[in-house]
């Protein structure tokens, strides 16, 4: 004799041999969070590393260009970072074409960069400089801050803004 099928019992075969359980997706779910907790800061700190190493690397390019203008145009170091860009074809004082003009507005890379120029000689010449970079949001873009000056060293404090008597960069 055939056994006759209870409609009641194919429709609960079916329910349970398809999909995931609520537990299954639970412990899938908890696996993902537990990923993204280990990736998500290691990420983060990789992110500033590379803030703070365009930092120095952009203080270095800023360094070298005033080099440039001093020795091309004879008037000491620029005035300002845009007198150090441009992009007109034909450098001059005021537009030297040494860095690009992202650079010269004064942020780059989650860091702002501020440069003071020194105070001119006697033939107006300026003959010294200051440059910082700081991190745009302390411990989210970056956490040290840099300095550097005519003597092309690149300085760093991990506190404050960096001077002439912090630790040079190895």
């Amino acid at each position: 004799m055939k056994e006759q099928l209870n409609p009641r019992n194919v429709s609960r075969n079916i329910f349970s041999s398809s999909g995931f359980s609520l537990i299954e997706l639970l412990i899938v779910v908890c696996v993902i969070m537990i990923i993204a907790a280990i990736a998500i800061p290691n990420f983060i700190r990789s992110k500033e590393a590379a803030n703070e190493s365009s930092a120095a690397s952009n203080m270095r390019n800023i360094s070298t260009a005033e080099f440039l203008y001093s020795s091309t145009y004879g008037a000491g170091y620029s005035p300002n970072l845009p007198s150090l860009s441009g992009n007109t074809g034909t450098p001059a004082p005021t537009h030297a074409e040494l860095i690009d003009q992202v650079l010269a507005s004064g942020t780059k890379s989650g860091y702002v960069i501020s440069y003071t120029p020194g105070t001119p000689d006697a033939q107006g010449r300026i003959i010294s400089y200051a440059i910082n970079a700081n991190p745009l949001v302390p411990g989210s873009t970056g956490q040290r801050f840099f300095y550097s000056d005519q003597t092309c060293v690149i300085r760093w404090n991990n506190t404050a803004p960096a001077g002439p008597t912090d630790i040079p960069i190895q």
